[in-house]
Order: structure tokens, then sequence, then C-alpha cells
């Protein structure tokens, strides 16, 4: 990257400028993305550094590459209607083994939402039949008790009672074909709602892993009326912050605080 913008800036050091530095990186930065800028502007600085302690340049000059403005959780949350979510259940064959296990898994990502990472850990034991509940060990192997919704209890016990394959593994879920062994990581799970996508026709998510139906899913309870901390709690957020980020799709809501637009305001 600091190659790249040595062309505009040139081969000697000591002509550097802070309007020559400037311009190199705001030419560079069109057409490309606010990640590769923040990359890009890091390692220049640190050249710059490396210069200024060499003599080669003033140190003064690393203060000249310009700061990348960034603006955390500024995106909407990307989500699936309730109705497409239900297609998307439905599109598994339960006749088969591996639709009855890929019917467990969408059920637990949509209705607790679930990350990929929660679904490839859970272990037989961490299923509570008489509680109905579920044990799930998220970020930080922080492990918290989630009531198991009944759909998805009976899917999960109609995949271990029918479909799961014979193993001396206490992974719950399972490859479909020998060896029968647990999911190497959790790209699998993710490939499971993107298959799901496919037999459903969604053919414009607004993504394709499993987060689109933790999304989904916070998005369906924040509707359905449920609050804030409430969906903080399922989805064991351990920042507000975080969670608010799911209130910009509550409509309703915004339209309840938001001002009108002045007619006639002079600039």
């Amino acid at each position: 990257m600091v190659a790249r913008l040595q062309i505009a800036l040139g081969a000697d050091p000591a002509r550097y400028t802070a309007a020559s530095i400037r311009k190199a990186v705001l030419d560079e930065l069109k057409g490309t993305s606010a990640a590769h800028v923040t990359t890009m502007t890091t390692a220049l600085r640190g050249y710059l550094r490396f210069l200024g302690a060499s003599g080669t340049c003033g140190l003064e000059l690393m203060h000249a590459v310009p700061t990348t403005p960034q603006w955390r959780l500024s995106a909407m949350p990307r989500y699936l209607p309730s109705d497409d979510v239900e297609r998307i259940v439905a599109s598994c064959d339960v006749s088969k083994g591996h639709g009855v296990r890929d019917r467990a898994i969408l059920l637990l990502l949509a209705r607790l939402g679930l990350r990929a990472g929660d679904v490839l850990g859970l272990r037989l034991g961490d299923i509570c039949w008489a509680e109905g509940a579920l044990r799930v060990r998220g970020k930080s192997r922080r492990e918290v008790c989630l009531p198991l919704p009944q759909d998805a209890g009976d899917a999960m016990l109609e995949y271990i009672d029918r479909a799961r394959p014979d193993s001396d593994s206490d992974a719950v879920f399972l490859r479909s074909s020998a060896p029968y062994r647990p999911f190497a990581q959790s790209s699998c799970i993710s490939s499971v709602v993107q298959r799901a996508l496919s037999r459903a026709g969604i053919s414009d998510p607004p993504s394709r892993g499993a987060k689109l139906l933790r999304h989904s899913a916070a998005t369906s309870m924040l509707r359905a009326g449920a609050t804030l901390d409430t969906i903080g709690t399922v989805l064991r957020h351990r920042s507000t912050t975080t969670t608010a980020h799911y209130a910009k799709v509550d409509i309703p809501m915004l339209l309840q605080i938001a001002q009108p637009l002045p007619g006639e305001a002079s600039c």
C-alpha cells in the first residue's frame, strides 16, 4: 500500500509536504472501501513515523495523514421478513436425514438467534428436556440457559431420535455422510443457511450466513412487541448499544418520535 502511494508522493521523502500527502491519500480512496482506506492510512502513518525517526523527513508529517470517519453500527440490520424465514425452514426435505438435521439447525438460528458457533458447539448434555431449556456457550465461553421453543425442541428431538447417525461424539449435529463427525467449523452452519436460501428461491437476500437469521430473529421479536432488554438477553449482547441497533427497523415507534420536516425553513 505504501508503494502505491509512493508513486504519487515521489521517491524523495525530503520533498514530502502535508499537502502532497493529503492529496495522495484522497486520490487513492476514490472507488475503494472504508476498510481499505483505514488500513492504507495506518500503513502510511507508520511509514512516515519511520522516516521521521530516521531523519529523512519531518516527524510532524505523520499528522498530515487524514483520518477515516467511522460510525459504529451505522448500517441497517440485514434481515428477512418472517414469511421468508418460514419459507427457508419449510424448504428442508424431512424425508431425508440431512433435511431433518438442517430444519433443526434453521429453527435454532431463527427462533433463538444463535450464532453459527453456538450451534457448532452444542452437545447432547446441553439439552435440558425436562425444563425445556438449552445451555449455550457463546463468546468467551460464557454459558447461559435459554428457553427452548416448542418447534425447535421438536425438531431437535426428531433429528436425535430418527436421523442422527450413531457416533461416539456428543455433538448434537453431525455430518450426514460417513465418517459421521461433527462439523469442522462454523462456516458449515452458514452453508446450511445458504442452501436453504437457494431452495426457498430467495435470490437476493441481504446476506447469506447464519447472522442473517440472527438479525431476522431480533427484528421479529422487536416487531412483536419485545423490549430491547428482552432481545439483548436472548441474543446475549454485552452492550445495550448493540441491541439498540435493531431499533432502526421499528418504523411505527420511530414515526412517533420523528419531527415534521419544516416547510419553508430558510438556509
